[in-house]
């Protein structure tokens, strides 16, 4: 069903210059993504000699986390455990106001217009998240063996697609959803047991460097993440790192 809609988006053309929102019809499709109603929007920009909205898009499947925005005032947009990429403009109507704006963060400058520089988050990574494995042949799926529980909270973890919406979605812009994720991922398994209080430390201590914010405990975090991670991975990350520091390796 053909739908007109009026795209409230922010536009900003670099970091340090001064944003502001702009409304653009647009007409376009119940059955089209979010991201392909945005193309719909460049195209009638660019026919219009107009510069286009910047916006991140890579995999448009759910997978890779570059889709990152803030519509309506919700990462990602209304439904709960999906993407940008993933939401369907079936869950608007005729003639609505949608407002697009970039993830709002400290740690997650503009780059321009929708696009945040998010490499904080590889920042956090580079510090810890890695494990000590000897180079050659790939070992055998089934030589270490791991608990059905133990695996799953590790895979469940490891969904973590790090896209930022728990940033986003924090009153503190906090990353701690993030970064506990990549510690409970590497964190539950026995590969990653050597390097688990030097990760705790070394995430931690990279993550309050890049200037996120400390939970909150109001749990918009879990509620906007698009990969539904849990907030016991919070705790997860706040046990290791006691563990650490009373082993004395702080």
């Amino acid at each position: 069903m053909e739908m007109k809609l009026n795209i409230k988006v922010w536009r900003q053309k670099s970091r340090d210059a001064k944003g502001g929102f702009e409304t653009y019809p647009v007409t376009a499709n119940s059955h089209m993504s979010f991201l392909e109603m945005l193309d719909v929007l460049n195209e009638d920009l660019i026919k219009q000699r107009k510069e286009p909205v910047v916006f991140e898009h890579d995999c448009r499947e759910g997978i890779c986390g570059t889709c990152s925005l803030v519509i309506n005032g919700q990462p990602h947009g209304p439904s709960a455990g999906t993407t940008t990429c993933q939401l369907h403009m079936r869950h608007y109507k005729d003639g609505d106001t949608i407002t697009v704006e970039p993830y709002r963060a400290k740690a997650f400058p503009v780059i321009k217009d929708l696009a945040v520089d998010r490499s904080a988050f590889d920042r956090i990574i580079q510090a810890g998240g890695f494990i000590s494995v000897n180079a050659g042949q790939a070992p055998d799926g089934n030589s270490i063996p791991i608990e059905k529980d133990v695996a799953g909270r590790a895979f469940e973890a490891a969904a973590c697609i790090g896209c930022g919406a728990c940033v986003a979605a924090c009153p503190n812009g906090s990353a701690m959803l993030f970064t506990s994720a990549k510690i409970s991922h590497l964190g539950h398994l026995p590969q990653g047991e050597v390097e688990a209080d030097r990760r705790a430390m070394n995430m931690i201590h990279q993550m309050e460097k890049e200037g996120f914010g400390n939970c909150s405990n109001i749990a918009a975090c879990e509620a906007e993440c698009p990969k539904e991670i849990k907030l016991e991975n919070i705790a997860f990350m706040n046990k290791s790192y006691l563990k650490a520091v009373f082993s004395g390796r702080d």
